[in-house]
């Protein structure tokens, strides 16, 4: 099969965390594959990725944009070529990094749980995939940079994607 018969899919998600009496915890929905994962979703014709993002995390979990504080410059991305219904499939999946105050979410019905995981135990969790460990290891490593969202936002002077217009 040549490089060119592929199909490219694009994703987007935000890396949602809080803080609990001074740890950090990240959200993760588990999915019925016995797999645990950020909230994330296929782009739709005409989004930008910070918009499907958005709008994934309020399908998969209930949160608003106004729950959710952005930690700016951060944007990664995971690729990896795969293989589904005999078609090449090359997958970009593109990460921001949020913080909420909140701690219940609403899980959609493509998901059967979540949970609030320590970085340790997130780094366990998504150790299947060693490029999602190295994505939480720059997420971890950006919060810890910032410190505060009130820093950030000091810093920055607004809570706004920063990186949204560089796609």
């Amino acid at each position: 099969m040549e490089k060119k018969d592929y199909t490219k899919v694009i994703s987007a998600g935000i890396i949602i965390f809080r803080r609990v009496e001074g740890e950090l915890k990240f959200l993760f929905l588990y999915r019925s594959r016995g797999t645990w994962d950020f909230p994330r979703g296929r782009m739709e014709e005409g989004e930008r990725s910070w918009q499907t993002a958005f709008r994934e995390v309020r399908e998969e979990t209930g949160l608003r944009r106004s729950e959710l504080t952005m930690h700016p410059n951060f944007k990664v991305y995971e690729k990896f070529p795969y293989m589904s219904e005999g078609k090449r499939i090359f997958k970009v999946v593109i990460f921001y990094l949020a913080e909420t105050s909140q701690s219940r979410v609403r899980i959609s019905s493509e998901h059967e749980g979540y949970g609030w995981f320590s970085y340790p135990e997130a780094r366990k969790a998504l150790s299947r995939y060693k490029a999602r460990v190295e994505i939480l290891r720059k997420a971890m490593e950006a919060i810890e940079s910032i410190g505060s969202t009130a820093d950030a936002e000091k810093q920055d002077g607004s809570v706004e994607l920063s990186a949204s217009t560089t796609e």
